[in-house]
């Protein structure tokens, strides 16, 4: 049986909507695997982690290869146009969410054997909080759920208020022990990407908004609306 040319992109545009749900879950696992190798200083882990972003480099690569392949040759209109353009920033989005997690990684590699400050709770929380961000993030996309895109970006406050916390609790220890200032510095270095990576997951949900309405809207949280007050 011939596929009609609206068959044939719809498969396409099918599997990339795939490819960006496997893309997605290996910058999750890269996540989950930095920040729990930095809590139990399991130094392999974090090798593992750190080298494995390559993959998600490359298919990141891969992904973007195929749209443009598609706009090329498919000439797409429309929505169309908006989802391919929208996978195509989404992708990059992702890799750049796991240059966080290879940072995370570095960092428990950096700090190898030195002791630990404190035991590390908020970090892991964050992580838990920005994962589930960006997995719902991914579903809205998928699902084409702009009310679900328009909720997520509430839950950033959470991750920065963690984020303040880290930061408050570290330069207390700073300023109380200098000797910990560097190992201080890399837990607010693993605390800032995952915070980055909140913000990146806002960015997919402005993508999900841009393919179903066609309305390209910035989505603030309170603390944009606060500075702008």
């Amino acid at each position: 049986m011939t596929l009609t040319p609206r068959e044939t992109l719809d498969r396409q545009l099918k599997k990339l909507n795939d490819e960006i749900l496997l893309l997605s879950s290996m910058v999750i696992q890269a996540t989950i695997d930095a920040v729990d190798s930095l809590k139990n200083r399991d130094l392999n882990k974090a090798q593992r982690t750190y080298d494995g972003d390559q993959k998600i480099n490359a298919k990141r690569f891969e992904i973007e290869n195929t749209v443009m392949i598609l706009i090329a040759t498919q000439q797409p209109m429309g929505r169309d146009v908006r989802f391919l353009a929208s996978v195509f920033e989404i992708s990059n989005e992702l890799e750049r969410m796991g240059d966080y997690a290879k940072g995370i990684a570095r960092i428990c590699i950096m700090m190898a054997d030195q002791p630990p400050i404190k035991p590390i709770m908020d970090i892991p929380r964050m992580c838990e909080a920005t994962v589930a961000m960006l997995e719902r993030a991914i579903t809205a996309f998928t699902t084409n759920d702009v009310a679900l895109a328009h909720e997520i970006p509430r839950e950033d406050d959470y991750v920065d208020g963690l984020y303040d916390q880290v930061m408050r609790v570290l330069i207390t220890y700073m300023i109380s022990d200098p000797t910990v200032i560097n190992r201080s510095n890399y837990l607010i270095w693993a605390a800032h990407n995952l915070e980055r990576m909140a913000d990146r997951v806002t960015n997919i949900c402005e993508r999900t908004i841009y393919v179903v309405t066609g309305e390209m809207k910035e989505l603030k949280n309170s603390d944009d609306e606060l500075d702008q007050a």
